[in-house]
């Protein structure tokens, strides 16, 4: 049995948060945007800078670990009214499908709740597997959506939406 803990991150786990990105981002999207997209979106996603100014504008990051392992990360925030956006969650590729992401999901919707939040939104691309992971935790795609991020680049996204009780 697996023993995860979560906790929330901080400026000072910048590095770690970037180190667990490089350790997913390329296997995450090699095989669906090419790698002058994947090296573009790091850089404006994923830079110490880029997360500094994603934490000062209200982005909660957490860190998930195993034992004492960090495994992945996520970050999400309120966008309006009672509705929250899921902006990113990652798990190392080696420990995905051992209930990692779900226990991590798990626990962003009930703090999600405890905010009194209505619905959690995200955007997958279109061609990641990951949306099947999500279907099962109950989303459900609400629209579909090409988003310019510059350089020419574009996220081909799925919006997914869950609702809360």
């Amino acid at each position: 049995m697996n023993l995860f803990n979560i906790r929330e991150a901080i400026v000072a786990d910048i590095p770690l948060i970037r180190e667990l990105t490089y350790k997913v981002w390329p296997q995450t999207y090699s095989n669906i945007i090419s790698k002058q997209q994947i090296d573009y979106m790091l850089e404006l996603m994923y830079s110490e800078t880029a997360l500094q100014q994603q934490m000062q504008n209200d982005c909660q990051f957490l860190i998930l670990f195993e034992e004492y392992i960090p495994i992945g990360f996520a970050s999400f925030q309120k966008i309006e009214n009672n509705t929250f956006k899921l902006h990113k969650i990652y798990i190392l590729p080696d420990q995905q499908k051992k209930g990692s992401g779900r226990f991590f999901l798990e626990h962003i919707l009930l703090h999600v709740r405890k905010e009194n939040g209505k619905a959690l939104q995200l955007q997958v691309n279109r061609f990641n597997n990951a949306k099947l992971f999500y279907e099962r935790m109950g989303f459900t795609v609400i629209k579909e959506a090409d988003f310019e991020i510059g350089n020419g680049y574009f996220m081909n996204d799925y919006v997914m939406e869950i609702q809360l009780k």
